[in-house]
C-alpha cells in the first residue's frame, strides 16, 4: 500500500498509553499512571444526556454548541477569573485535546514553532507535528520547583515563533503558576507578538493557591487580544469519555472559529451537551468532594514518598505527584516503569513520557482509590 505521511509516521509513542495498556493486561495491576476520575457520574448529570436521546434530539447543534452551554462556561469563567466574557467567543468543543488540535490549526503555519513545557503534556508536541509546525520545548527545572523563568523562555524565541502554550495547574507536574507569574508571561507574548494557548483542564483543582488564567490578563480590545483557553469537563466532572470542553477564542475571531469548527467535527454530541450544561448549572457537589479526595490523597502519598527519602514536587493542584526515582531507574526511566510494573504490578507514568527533564521522575495519578494508591505508592523502592 502507499505510505503514510511523513509527519505521521514520525508521531513517537504516547509513553501513558504504553505503560497503561501493558498494566490494563496484567492482571491484578494497580494502575496509577493514568488520570481516569474513580466516581460514579452525579445523576442529573446522566440523566440530562438521556433526556436529550429520548426527546430525539441527536440532530445538528450550532457548530459552535448550544447556547445556553456556551453561556454557562462563560458564565463561570466571568466568576472565577473576573474576565470579561461574553458567550459568542464560547466554543463548545470534542473534549480538551480537539481543542487544542482546534487552536493550533487556528494559528500555525507549516514551519512556524510553538513553545511547549517540558515536562509537559505529550501531546503538545504531537499535535504540532501534525500541523507541520516545529514544537520547541521551554525548560521547567527541578531546581526553580519547575515553575517557568522568562529568561528560559525568551532565549528560545526566533522569528518564526508563533505561539506559547501554557498548562496550570500542570500536568505532570501538579504546579500552579502564580498570580504574577502569569502576567509576566503574557507580558512576553505582547513584547513578541506572540499568541498563547492555555491549557487549563486542571483549572477546578487547586489546594490553597488560587488558579489565575492568562486571559484575566488579555487585551479585550479586537486585534489586542492574544489569548486562547481551552477548557474541559473530562477531569472536573468525570466525564472523560463524553470528550466535552470549551475553547475560548479572544475577540474578533468568531467568523474564522466557526469556518475552522465546520471543517474539524462540525459539532459536538448533543447528548454530551445537555450533559455538560447540567453539569455546570447544577449541584456542584461532585467537584467539592473529588476535590477533598484529590487532596488527602495527595498528602497520604506525600507521607509515603517523604518516609521513603524519595524527593516528590509539592503538587498544588490537578491530581498527580511527580516524584524522583533516579536511583533507580538507572538512567532510562521508561524501561525501568515496565520493570517495576512486571515485578510489582504497580504501573507509573515515566517522566520521559513528558519531556527529556522528565527523566528519572514518574508520574503517580492521585484519582482513584486511596488504599490503592498507597498500596502501589509503598513498593516503590526508598532512598534511605
Amino acid at each position: 500500500m502507499p505510505e503514510l505521511a511523513a509527519h505521521v509516521r514520525d508521531v513517537p509513542v504516547n509513553q501513558i498509553r504504553e505503560i497503561t495498556e501493558a498494566a490494563w493486561s496484567t492482571p491484578g495491576a494497580i494502575v496509577l499512571s493514568i488520570g481516569e476520575p474513580g466516581f460514579a457520574l452525579p445523576r442529573h448529570i446522566l440523566d440530562a444526556g438521556m433526556d436529550c436521546l429520548d426527546r430525539d434530539e441527536t440532530n445538528y447543534t450550532p457548530n459552535a454548541g448550544i447556547p445556553a452551554l456556551r453561556e454557562a462556561f462563560a458564565a463561570r469563567f466571568r466568576e472565577q477569573q473576573r474576565a470579561d466574557l461574553g458567550a459568542e467567543r464560547v466554543y463548545v468543543v470534542d473534549g480538551a485535546q480537539q481543542g487544542l488540535h482546534f487552536a493550533m490549526s487556528l494559528l500555525l503555519s507549516p514551519g512556524d514553532e510553538i513553545l511547549i513545557p517540558n515536562p509537559g503534556y505529550p501531546t503538545f508536541a504531537m499535535t504540532s507535528r501534525l500541523l507541520h509546525a516545529v514544537p520547541v520545548q521551554y525548560p521547567l527545572y527541578p531546581r526553580n520547583d519547575f515553575q517557568p523563568h522568562i529568561e528560559d523562555i525568551e532565549t528560545l524565541i526566533t522569528p518564526r515563533t508563533r505561539v506559547l502554550v501554557l498548562n496550570s495547574p500542570s500536568n505532570p507536574l501538579g504546579a500552579v503558576f502564580s498570580e504574577e507569574s502569569t502576567r509576566q508571561l503574557v507580558e512576553l507574548a505582547v513584547r513578541h507578538d506572540l499568541w498563547i494557548i492555555s491549557d487549563e483542564c486542571y483549572e477546578a483543582f487547586t489546594f490553597d493557591v488560587p488558579h489565575v488564567s492568562p486571559a484575566r490578563f488579555d487585551s479585550d480590545v479586537p486585534g489586542e487580544a492574544r489569548v486562547f483557553t481551552s477548557l474541559t469537563l473530562s477531569k472536573t466532572y468525570g466525564l472523560t469519555g463524553l470528550r466535552i470542553g470549551a475553547l475560548i477564542c479572544p475577540p474578533g475571531l468568531e467568523r474564522k472559529m466557526n469556518n475552522v469548527m465546520e471543517s474539524i467535527v462540525s459539532c459536538v454530541a448533543s447528548p454530551s451537551q445537555y450533559a455538560a450544561l447540567a453539569a455546570l448549572t447544577g449541584p456542584q457537589d461532585y467537584v467539592s468532594q473529588v476535590r477533598d479526595h484529590y487532596r488527602s490523597n495527595r498528602d497520604a502519598a506525600s507521607g509515603v514518598l517523604a518516609k521513603k527519602g524519595i524527593p516528590f514536587l509539592g503538587a498544588q493542584g490537578a491530581f498527580y505527584l511527580w516524584a524522583d526515582v533516579s536511583h533507580v531507574s538507572g538512567g532510562d526511566v521508561r524501561t525501568w516503569a515496565r520493570a517495576f510494573l512486571a515485578e510489582s504490578g504497580v504501573s507509573f507514568a515515566p517522566g520521559t513520557a513528558f519531556g527529556s527533564i522528565g527523566e528519572g521522575w514518574i508520574r503517580i495519578a492521585l484519582c482513584g482509590g486511596q488504599q490503592d494508591l498507597l498500596d502501589g505508592v509503598s513498593r516503590l523502592p526508598g532512598k534511605v
